[in-house]
């Protein structure tokens, strides 16, 4: 298997092993239409999003070869969670830094800004 994210060395016992060589990788979620957003992984500004597919839906199971592979998954996990909160947090509307009345104070106002057409159309009729 040919991957740049993977290297093979030598164990203490003289056997074969395969390494993920990197942990440094960024994770980019962007909205590109549609609801699910559409995650990107970088490393020393190259699109690595080809390779890290390759490892994950590989025939065999990744982490069984691949030494250190759950804590390079565990990490993905982690920053993909980031990416994508990241990304929710920069397209809401909801005001940042609000204590709890605040914000329950803003979202009842939301509500009456949005019913405010119905009211109009029930009151007319």
């Amino acid at each position: 298997m040919i991957n740049p994210l993977i290297e093979d060395t030598i164990n203490d016992a003289g056997e074969t092993i395969y390494q993920m060589k990197t942990f440094d990788i960024d994770v980019i979620a962007r909205l590109t239409g549609g609801i699910a957003p559409t995650i990107t992984y970088m490393h020393k500004d190259q699109d690595i999003t080809d390779d890290i597919r390759a490892i994950r839906f590989h025939f065999e199971n990744p982490a069984s070869y691949i030494e250190n592979y759950a804590d390079f998954q565990t990490m993905l996990y982690q920053k993909e969670q980031h990416a994508i909160n990241a990304l929710y947090e920069s397209i809401s509307i909801k005001p940042k830094n609000m204590s709890p009345g605040k914000q329950i104070l803003w979202s009842f106002f939301v509500f009456l800004l949005i019913m405010i057409p119905v009211f109009i159309i029930l009151w007319l009729k």
